[in-house]
């Protein structure tokens, strides 16, 4: 079945950088468009990166020149390097896959990891 497993998650300080992490079985991960999308408490999810297939990438603008979504196909694996995170940052991250574009608020992709906490705080 599938599984994405996302780490990497924890708490940093304003400033500071952490690397996600997301291993993912059960499908075909080359042919999938992969997601990170984040869920801050009281708010709505939503979608922060974008990678397609053939490696195209879309980040949101609030993330925009400090986040970058990778992924290695050989190890089925996707990336999120954060970087400059701020407390608004502060979210659960989950690793998603599906087909194609996703809306920003309340993405839905075919698949979802359980998710992996960030928390910015001095």
């Amino acid at each position: 079945q599938v599984q994405l497993v996302e780490s990497g998650g924890g708490l940093v300080q304003p400033g500071g950088s952490l690397r996600l992490s997301c291993a993912a079985s059960g499908f075909t991960f080359s042919s999938y468009w992969m997601y990170w999308v984040r869920q801050a408490p009281g708010k709505a999810r939503e979608l922060v990166a974008t990678i397609s297939a053939g490696g195209g990438t879309i980040h949101a603008n609030a993330v925009k020149g400090r986040f970058t979504i990778s992924r290695d196909n050989a190890k089925n694996t996707l990336y999120l390097q954060m970087n400059s995170l701020q407390p608004e940052d502060t979210a659960v991250y989950y690793c998603a896959a599906g087909g194609g574009m996703l809306r920003e608020a309340n993405p839905s992709p075919d698949y979802w990891g359980q998710g992996t906490q960030v928390t910015v705080s001095s």
